[in-house]
């Protein structure tokens, strides 16, 4: 009989799992036309993602952050990126369950982007809330 006992302990799918990582992304596309002047989208995924990029598809400014702006050491300390002309994007190598896209209260008009993700396998549930330097801090 063979021995199966050195498959219990095997890698699974998860966060620190580097095969989970490896392999090609689920791909996951959204977007808006009209985000109001002063306000927020939150982009939750289905899954973990691996790499997430932001395309401002306007001419008004976008911002892109890990936490809401609710928070306000988000836009008071800088911890988000600003897309500032058609087509300006930021493709990132990071993991996360969502982001938010923002506009800010000096736009004249509505934002307008897309967001384009590589998915992994790995459950949202796995996944911890980002904070901290950079983030919230």
């Amino acid at each position: 009989m063979a021995d199966t006992t050195k498959y219990f302990n095997s890698p699974s799918v998860g966060l620190n799992n580097v095969g989970s990582y490896q392999v090609s992304g689920v791909p996951f596309i959204t977007g808006s036309n009209t985000i109001p002047v002063d306000t927020e989208d939150k982009i939750t995924f289905p899954m973990v993602a691996r790499n997430v990029t932001v395309i401002n598809h306007g001419a008004e400014v976008i911002r892109v952050h890990f936490n809401s702006k609710d928070d306000t050491t988000v836009i008071t300390n800088f911890h988000f990126v600003e897309l500032d002309s058609d087509e300006d994007s930021i493709s990132m190598s990071v993991k996360c369950k969502e982001i938010y896209i923002s506009t800010p209260a000096t736009n004249v008009n509505p934002g307008n982007y897309r967001v384009i993700a590589e998915l992994t396998q790995i459950s949202t549930d796995r996944m911890y809330v980002l904070t901290g330097s950079g983030l919230t801090d």
